[in-house]
């Protein structure tokens, strides 16, 4: 899916590397610590907030149940205000178009968007093969790229350094890329910044050809939006002469006013801000104003496929907000990195499998990245169960069974290493099956609790490894409930329950 990260270590590994790095650890806790507070006071302020909520989940599923419709509507909208569609059925597909028409130009250098759709193919990566060099200029992701690094957060890509950190990243990579950073720059989060903006500046006002993504389209009017915080954005989207968005099928809303509910939800959920500092809107071209031409690439990249999940689907709802991440305490220990995609935290690990497949040893490992302790769900402004996704996904790995890859229905083998797993999931359906034998094992489980050990043995130490085994009842639901209510009613006279 990303060129940047291949050939990254399932899970388990990447994690056990970074949870070791304890600056890493105190970066993500303080920042992500902030964020949640200040989201939740900004969600507080909203009386209605669990009715936008629900709207906006409702929205998505409408627009995806229909999205083929909206899509050929989106389309019909673009080209009439004067801007040009180009579809792309995988990433190679949309770096493809993206390179030719940059070339088409006859430029050799594009200043960007924070977008993460572009960040999922390999963009830049596929632009320099190409002999087309890409500016980042989202702050964060410009720190990421000076740095030669991976981002690690959706909202905040450079999450994991520091003020120090960035200080000298400025201080050694500026110069190669533009202008240099001043003399004796400090640390000072506005001294860094205005490095950043003098750095940039050079490059707003010399580049022919922007790229962005959107974090919405409107189908009814062909109209793209791009919120942001910087500023930044408004300068790629209006200077450039020639402006490329790449964008995903999912991000489409039917009319503007869908549009004005995730304009209430996402800012909350992701800066803690009532409405984002910049809000650009872009319908085709103007005479006069803005870019003299408009792309659009439609990217599917999997996302088709994984519209035909009928549990799965709900992760195309995603806004990009990133306050799942933020309240994640898997994501907190292990950070960005260790997801092997551009999409990290729990979102990451519904999405990247489906998007991707199973078929590889990461993607196999995402859906247990987490302790499907439910804070994901609690907080998602469009109400994806990402606990439900990845019980279901965890399903896929372990039994296999149908799905759709590439628009066609095949079979997945069960992955390897999940045979104990099957087993005893086999063995506890059973048990379920057959009350009897299930009273008679929890009965002998009681009665032996003195004897069971503190750890697991064999591969089941790696789970007892890092948590407690819990303690067996003295005593079974099912046998106080017989002892107290003598067996009048209930599970031991109502037969199975």
């Amino acid at each position: 899916m990303s060129r940047s990260f291949l050939g990254m270590p399932a899970f388990p590994r990447a994690a056990a590397v970074s949870t070791r790095d304890t600056r890493l650890r105190a970066n993500l806790a303080h920042a992500t610590h902030t964020i949640r507070d200040k989201r939740a006071r900004a969600v507080a302020e909203l009386d209605d907030w669990a009715q936008l909520r629900a709207a906006g989940a409702a929205i998505k599923d409408r627009t995806l149940r229909h999205l083929d419709h909206y899509l050929e509507q989106l389309e019909e909208s673009v080209v009439a205000a004067g801007g040009r569609v180009h579809w792309a059925a995988d990433a190679d597909e949309a770096n493809r178009i993206v390179a030719r028409l940059v070339r088409e130009t006859g430029e050799r250098e594009v200043v960007k968007v924070k977008s993460m759709a572009t960040q999922e193919i390999g963009l830049n990566e596929a632009l320099a093969d190409a002999g087309i060099r890409a500016y980042e200029t989202d702050l964060a992701e410009l720190i990421v790229q000076l740095g030669d690094d991976l981002p690690s957060h959706i909202l905040v890509p450079a999450i994991h350094r520091n003020r120090a950190e960035i200080r000298d990243v400025f201080r050694r990579e500026m110069g190669k890329w533009g202008r240099p950073a001043p003399e004796g720059l400090s640390d000072s989060p506005a001294e860094l910044a205005e490095a950043a903006r003098l750095h940039l500046r050079e490059k707003f006002l010399t580049a022919k050809v922007g790229i962005s993504g959107a974090n919405f389209m409107v189908a009814e009017s062909g109209t793209l939006v791009v919120v942001e915080s910087e500023g930044n954005g408004r300068m790629c989207l209006t200077l450039p002469e020639t402006l490329i968005s790449v964008v995903g099928i999912e991000k489409t809303v039917p009319t503007w006013q869908d549009l004005e509910v995730f304009l209430q939800l996402l800012p909350r959920s992701s800066t803690a801000e009532r409405m984002n500092p910049y809000t650009t809107t872009w319908t085709g071209t103007t005479d006069g104003d803005g870019p003299r031409t408009f792309h659009l690439v439609l990217l599917d990249n999997g996302r088709t496929d994984t519209l035909a999940d009928t549990v799965g689907r709900q992760a195309l709802r995603c806004i990009r907000c990133s306050a799942c991440l933020n309240v994640c305490p898997v994501y907190e220990r292990a950070g960005g990195h260790a997801y092997g995609s551009p999409y990290p935290g729990p979102i990451g690990a519904i999405l990247t499998p489906q998007l991707r497949g199973v078929a590889g040893p990461l993607e196999q490992s995402l859906p247990y990245a987490s302790s499907l302790c439910g804070a994901c769900y609690e907080v998602c402004p469009v109400a994806i169960d990402i606990p439900e996704v990845l019980v279901h996904l965890r399903e896929r790995v372990v039994e296999g069974g149908p799905v759709t890859r590439h628009g066609a229905r095949v079979v997945l083998k069960p992955a390897k290493g999940h045979a104990a797993e099957r087993a005893a999931m086999r063995a506890a359906a059973w048990a379920f099956d057959h009350p009897g034998a299930l009273r008679g094992g929890m009965r002998l489980a009681a009665r032996t609790r003195r004897l069971h050990p503190r750890r697991l043995p064999g591969p089941g130490r790696a789970w007892s490894d890092t948590r407690a085994l819990p303690a067996v009842a003295a005593e079974s639901f099912r046998d106080w409930w017989q002892r107290t209510r003598g067996g009048a009613a209930g599970p031991e006279r109502g037969g199975r329950t």
